[in-house]
């Protein structure tokens, strides 16, 4: 499954390998090898044949040792000792005991702590949440809301006696199986209190309190998050299958673009999405932040509109998706759009832009794939490259037939373009081979730590932006 995920695994001819040394290739990335590929050329592709072989013979009970070797002959007439395979596997098989393939692939249908231990369950996220409450004292609040059988926890983040310009809303993991977005907005929370750092050049979190204020939604899908935990990787929807992020009464419209694009049967027909309503009208944000993954991005009003960009601050709101572009994404930033004829109804985005007349309104995708990502950051520059840069500059959109074929192959929950639905059944298809975590989050701890830092200082210099331009536009903000 891993051979036919990745399709770039190759290996000597034929050697000798040791029986439970195929155990990661049914493992989560977390338990498989740093690195199993061996090139050796000349270097044939492993044939599902070669594979079912090798998987018939790797059946050691738990916790043996390595001691065994299993012949493996490809076609190629030659033997190869185990000495002659990578030396890195021959150490990690010499000194490590392994899972065996039972164990290895209980631990990717298994919970989510079995297999990515630093990641917070919903239970942690709440207790953490609480815990840097307490760190933070009076600066800091919580409450949880309940509706419909569902509790949600907002943290709210104000430095006593400052008189901050920007109120910044937060949203994170409207889509449950999008676990790097909570796990984000943890990090920023403990970046606020003085508990972690933003990172190289970033400013502090008492830096950012003097002219901004929180409100941070940290799990704002928990019901069905609870089933991601659980080994349900690529659930998107809430318990009765309604994307969140269709479910606004904004362009809403009762049909589906997709089978994992179900609007509900009215706008904020969820216990969840009536939740966010009446938080973001209560707080009326000068910020609006909807964190998402899959892919990477960072977009702006409209989501749902062909023909016209944002019209309040789209100068403002594109030159902070600018700057914070050349550091923190290199990736396709400014007006969601869509192509003709293709919606993106119902969006948090949208909404609060619209309805509450929120001065900048955000949609961030922060992480996808390592293998996905080189290639989305390769074709984006070319884009950038033969005229995309001025387009955007111009007033023309993501949806724009320039970036087309860009956002046929990288799927966007804001970007909506002919194609995608392709796109979508081969997201599927590598969910049925186990990669559907790998590509909403990081599964391996340096990447996901790597990831949080980049985006909690990512959202700490959205906000000190938009503070900078209030101040330069001071009759913006009653």
């Amino acid at each position: 499954l891993e051979l036919l995920r990745f399709k770039t695994y190759r290996i000597p001819g034929s050697f000798r390998f040791p029986p439970q040394a195929c155990a990661p290739l049914l493992a989560p990335p977390a338990l498989r090898y740093r690195q199993v590929a061996m090139m050796s050329p000349p270097s044939p592709l492993l044939s599902l044949s070669a594979l079912i072989a090798l998987l018939a013979a790797a059946a050691p009970a738990e916790g043996a040792k390595h001691k065994q070797d299993a012949l493996l002959q490809l076609d190629t007439g030659v033997s190869v000792n185990r000495r002659a395979t990578d030396s890195f596997l021959q150490q990690r098989v010499e000194t490590e005991t392994l899972p065996s393939l039972e164990a290895a692939s209980g631990a990717w249908s298994g919970r989510l702590k079995k297999a990515f231990p630093w990641y917070h369950t919903s239970e942690e996220i709440h207790a953490e949440a609480k815990r840097l409450v307490g760190v933070c004292g009076s600066t800091a609040s919580l409450k949880t809301i309940a509706k419909g059988g569902v509790s949600i926890d907002v943290v709210t983040v104000k430095k006593q006696d400052a008189k901050p310009s920007n109120r910044v809303f937060i949203l994170f993991g409207e889509h449950s199986r999008e676990l790097i977005s909570p796990e984000s907005g943890i990090h920023l929370l403990k970046v606020l209190c003085g508990e972690a750092s933003g990172g190289k050049d970033s400013i502090t979190g008492a830096q950012a309190l003097e002219d901004s204020e929180f409100q941070l939604v940290l799990n704002g899908n928990p019901r069905s998050r609870e089933k991601v935990e659980a080994g349900e990787y690529c659930l998107r929807a809430n318990p009765d299958g309604v994307d969140l992020n269709r479910n606004w009464d904004e362009m809403w419209k009762a049909s589906k673009e997709s089978e994992e694009q179900n609007p509900g049967p009215k706008p904020f027909s969820e216990p969840e999405t009536q939740i966010f309503k009446e938080l973001v009208m209560a707080y009326q944000p000068t910020t609006f932040l909807t964190v998402h993954s899959g892919t990477r991005g960072m977009y702006m009003p409209w989501a749902f509109d062909t023909k016209h960009l944002a019209s309040r601050n789209e100068a403002s709101m594109m030159s902070i998706l600018k700057q914070l572009d050349s550091k923190h994404c290199q990736c396709p930033f400014g007006a969601a759009g869509k192509e003709v004829g293709y919606a993106c109804p119902g969006t948090c985005l949208d909404w609060v832009y619209d309805q509450l007349k929120a001065p900048y309104s955000f949609a961030f995708e922060i992480y996808t794939s390592p293998s996905l990502d080189d290639d989305l950051r390769a074709r984006w520059d070319q884009k950038v490259h033969s005229g995309g840069a001025s387009m955007l500059q111009d007033g023309h959109h993501l949806g724009h037939p320039h970036f087309l074929d860009l956002f046929q192959d990288h799927a966007s929950d804001f970007v909506q373009v002919s194609g995608q639905q392709e796109a979508e059944q081969e997201e599927e298809s590598r969910s049925e081979s186990f990669n559907c975590f790998s590509t909403f989050n990081p599964d391996t701890k340096e990447r996901y730590e790597a990831t949080v830092q980049n985006w909690a200082a990512a959202y700490l210099e959205m906000s000190r932006l938009v503070s900078l331009e209030i101040r330069k536009n001071a009759t913006m903000v009653a």
